[in-house]
């Protein structure tokens, strides 16, 4: 199957960029960022803490097939509708430390739309560890599930 979403990890840096285009347009895929309900659905997680606004605090909660509960959290920097979401990000009970997280949105058309994640680690190494994860799968996954789900909105 096609990676519709594309992961750009340049050598030796401590960022990536991932991008990805949806059939969606530009209010409904902010609100998949933005509405705990849409979250839970799309990323398969519990959202315990979502505070959309300048230094706001975000939890989240996932259980693995063996029933291990994962926690992801941090704090949001800018929330700027239909536009950006800046935020920290950092997964409990991990060697990966805190890393930030820029999510930009697009409207390409009134039907289509674009987000652009800019995502920057502590280290070049760190970096490189997340990616020996099946990482880009798993977002794929995501946001093809989370464009599924948001068609039945349009």
């Amino acid at each position: 199957m096609e990676q519709k979403t594309k992961i750009n990890a340049e050598d030796g840096k401590q960022d990536l960029v991932i991008t990805r285009e949806f059939d969606l347009p530009l209010e409904l895929l902010f609100k998949a960022y933005a509405e705990p309900e849409l979250i839970e659905q799309w990323m398969g997680t519990k959202v315990l803490i979502l505070e959309n606004k300048k230094y706001g605090g975000w939890q989240f909660e996932t259980t693995d097939p063996k029933g291990n509960k994962h926690g992801f959290s941090g704090v949001i920097h800018e929330f700027s509708p239909n536009r950006k979401i800046t935020r920290t990000f950092e997964m409990a009970n991990t060697p990966f430390g805190v890393q930030l997280e820029i999510t930009e949105f697009e409207k390409l058309t009134d039907d289509t739309s674009k987000v652009t994640m800019h995502v920057i680690y502590e280290s070049a190494a760190q970096r490189d560890q997340v990616l020996k994860l099946p990482f880009a799968q798993g977002i794929n996954w995501a946001h093809n599930r989370m464009e599924e789900l948001l068609k039945t909105f349009k």
